[in-house]
């Protein structure tokens, strides 16, 4: 596979931005993902009066994927309006780590600033389908 193309991952993010719902925070965060059949699936995050039934972009993103038969994430892009880069909250970043264990992660903000990590890097420790598998072959 070929390296991901990090600017249109992030155009697309920005796009997805445009679609968020947020009429109570006006904090619009926009995301895609790349799957390894070079699919795009955008997700912008949708907030609801009962705060916890709102979905951030990155889950609508992989979600949306994974909802389309899509497997393997191997890049994804968030977008946020922030001053720096923002890291996903702690429910994202356990989607990510199990969703999408080998992608790149690309956080970035309106005005360019962008960072490259890895699910590993977001959520070091992280709980998974391995570490469950482990605990039941015991």
């Amino acid at each position: 596979m070929t390296q991901p193309d990090y600017a249109a991952l992030a155009a697309a993010a920005i796009a997805a931005r445009e679609r968020a719902y947020a009429p109570y925070s006006q904090f619009y965060v926009g995301a895609a993902a790349l799957t390894a059949s070079g699919k795009i699936f955008l997700g912008g995050n949708i907030e609801n009066a009962a705060y916890p039934m709102t979905v951030c972009a990155e889950r609508v993103a992989i979600f949306s994927a994974y909802a389309a038969g899509e497997r393997e994430i191997v890049a994804l892009a968030v977008v946020t309006p922030t001053d720096d880069v923002a890291s996903p909250c702690g429910a994202c970043r356990q989607v990510i780590f199990e969703l999408a264990p080998r992608s790149a992660v690309l956080l970035l903000n309106l005005r360019g600033l962008r960072r490259l990590v890895t699910p590993q890097d977001l959520l070091p420790f992280g709980f998974g389908p391995t570490q469950i598998a482990e605990a039941l072959s015991r």
